[in-house]
């Protein structure tokens, strides 16, 4: 969720412990990392550009001694990746650790340079070190000082606060992004999410939005916006989440895409048990008075959302349409309590998704959030929570959690159908049915892997790609286009097939693959001849079709991929797994980092 944050207040050293949190945080993508501890000397701050194995070398060569610390990795938005703008930061007596953006910093700045104080980076976050700093100076306390900082800064963040000659203290403060406290036996642990507490702790308390909390050794104290005093209530952490290896695969990219059969069976049973009917979140809405659906995503989520829409109108026949969070709440779209509101998130973090569930509240309309994350913020506002059950995601390009996002939408698809009368019994039952054998195809699909890697060995030779569809194909194809960009970094678009002809064939020539998508329905023939306009400029076809289509095609097209044969409702949750596999093999073959891509973060906690 972009930066990460971890503390330590324990009974032994910190910095081993902080640097395998930060290890389990790597995922999220990042740029430079840093940890400072304080012992009776006062405060041992150490620094890196690039991964944090640059920091580990640099603590090698200097050690940071002390019981009490903070830890960071960050992904650049204020100032690039240097040492200078990399985390823990700073200011006299105080050291700060930031996720977020802090939005006024530059309104604040003059006015403490006049006054005497120095910056040394080119980031947002120092402003917090060095506004601290002020009012400690001005005779506050440190949780006083930490909680007149707070109150001054504008933005969506989360903050850590370490204190020379504190050494019993953190001080940690929430507005927008995410931050829990692990329980220990006489320590406490503070981090971004669970992932990094998994061996330290089996208790963890989610702090809230606006939560200030003060924490020692024994427990802590939380206190909200207004300054009163609260209880959160303290939840085991998953055990499981310590376990996050990569098996016998290199990458995580890699087991994950493996998994999808086993962990999309695994989200089925959860939807749709062997016996009655579907699962329905609790407080679900009757669809019977919904008018429309609004879908709301970023990234490959958002892709899901336009794939579902094909469905919701198709199975149910109710309009619906997909929105890109990040412009949803500025479009001024017409909303009420007629409209549902469909908010799809991995993490249930997502900076933009999250405003625009709190948009839609605000106009009353009925909502649902699918989650792979039953702790985050989306979880507890919304309405009604549908858990996707793709277990923990490492590799920063989604994967098995698209997929099982899939699986939910098309769940409530189905249920929707036939809340409405749309769908009969037994035609609910056949469409469960052919659910039910995905998993299964997905595992033949998986078995062509070695023949993928072929065709991604040649596609890596080229700088650029299209990749085309018709009907729920064509957000597959963005799918697919975005995958090939963020680990190859080939240059890709995916196309509605039908808009080739409207300018982007001017591209095509003999050096330029465009991957077709043409999986059995109504609209194959139409993407077949959009394959044939491309065949027309010589261009490279990689055809992703069913086998006997994929067979006609074999001497005609650079490269043919076969797909099993299934319901055309559900193909995309099978078509995708190839380009997933293309674009994989496609980035080992040039080299690139596949889990964590240059520049990109797993989840986007800042807007």
């Amino acid at each position: 969720m972009m930066c990460g944050i971890v503390g330590v207040l324990g009974n032994r050293e910190a910095t081993p412990r902080l640097l395998e949190s930060l290890r389990r945080l790597e995922y999220r993508g990042y740029d430079s990392a840093g940890i400072t501890t304080l012992n009776s000397g006062g405060f041992e701050c150490r620094r890196a550009v690039g991964k944090l194995k640059n920091l580990i070398t640099s603590v090698c060569e200097h050690p940071a001694e002390g019981t009490i610390g903070i830890g960071h990795t960050r992904w650049a938005t204020h100032g690039a990746a240097t040492i200078d703008n990399a985390h823990p930061h700073q200011s006299g007596p105080v050291s700060v650790v930031h996720n977020g953006i802090i939005e006024n910093f530059r309104e604040l700045k003059p006015d403490l340079v006049q006054h005497g104080y120095v910056f040394k980076s080119e980031t947002d976050t120092e402003i917090a070190s060095v506004q601290c700093h002020r009012f400690l100076d001005q005779g506050l306390n440190p949780e006083e000082a930490a909680r007149m900082t707070v109150k001054s800064l504008q933005g969506a963040f989360a903050l850590l606060f370490l204190f020379r000659g504190e050494s019993n203290l953190l001080i940690a403060a929430r507005r927008g992004s995410p931050l829990v406290v692990g329980h220990g036996n006489g320590e406490m642990f503070v981090a971004s999410d669970e992932l990094a507490l998994a061996g330290l702790t089996e208790t963890a308390t989610h702090l809230e939005n606006g939560d200030c909390a003060c924490i020692d050794r024994h427990g802590l104290r939380i206190t909200d916006c207004d300054g009163n005093e609260v209880h959160r209530r303290s939840v085991g952490v998953k055990v499981g989440m310590a376990d996050s290896g990569k098996g016998a695969h290199d990458h995580f990219m890699a087991k994950e895409i493996y998994e999808q059969p086993s962990v999309l069976a695994r989200a089925l049973h959860h939807h749709l048990p062997e016996q009655g009917s579907i699962q329905l979140p609790i407080d679900f809405p009757d669809i019977r008075e919904i008018d429309r659906i609004t879908l709301i995503a970023c990234g490959t989520a958002n892709f899901a959302c336009t794939i579902a829409a094909y469905w919701f109108e198709k199975i149910a026949r109710i309009p619906a349409h997909a929105e890109i969070a990040s412009e949803f709440r500025y479009r001024e779209s017409v909303l009420n309590e007629r409209t549902l509101v469909v908010f799809v998130s991995q993490s249930g973090e997502t900076a933009d998704t999250l405003a625009a569930l709190r948009h839609a509240i605000q106009y009353g309309c009925p909502n649902i959030a699918i989650l792979n994350n039953s702790m985050s913020s989306m979880a507890r506002e919304a309405s009604a929570v549908m858990q996707i059950h793709a277990g923990v995601e490492i590799g920063v390009a989604s994967t098995k959690a698209f997929t099982c996002q899939l699986a939910a939408l098309a769940v409530l698809a189905v249920a929707a159908g036939r809340q409405r009368g749309e769908l009969g019994l037994e035609q609910e039952g056949e469409l469960v049915q052919q659910l039910r054998r995905v998993p299964a195809l997905l595992g033949s699909v998986l078995k062509g892997d070695n023949a993928i890697a072929e065709i991604a060995a040649e596609l890596a030779k080229c700088p650029s790609a299209f990749f085309i569809g018709r009907g729920a194909m064509y957000p597959v194809a963005l799918e697919g286009a975005l995958k090939l960009k963020e680990i190859s970094y080939i240059h890709a678009e995916g196309l509605a097939s039908g808009e080739l002809k409207h300018g982007p064939i001017a591209l095509v020539d003999e050096n330029f693959p465009v991957v077709v998508l043409a999986s059995p329905c109504r609209l194959l023939e139409k993407t077949l001849s959009n394959l044939e306009e491309v065949r027309a400029r010589r261009g490279k076809v990689i055809l992703v079709a069913d086998a006997a289509t994929a067979k006609s095609y074999r001497d005609d097209v650079w490269f043919t991929i076969a797909m099993p044969e299934i319901d055309q409702f559900f193909a995309p949750m099978l078509y995708t797994v190839p380009l997933q596999l293309l674009a994989y093999h496609t980035a080992v073959a040039l080299g690139t980092d596949v889990d964590q891509p240059r520049n990109l973060a797993k989840s986007v906690t800042v807007e």
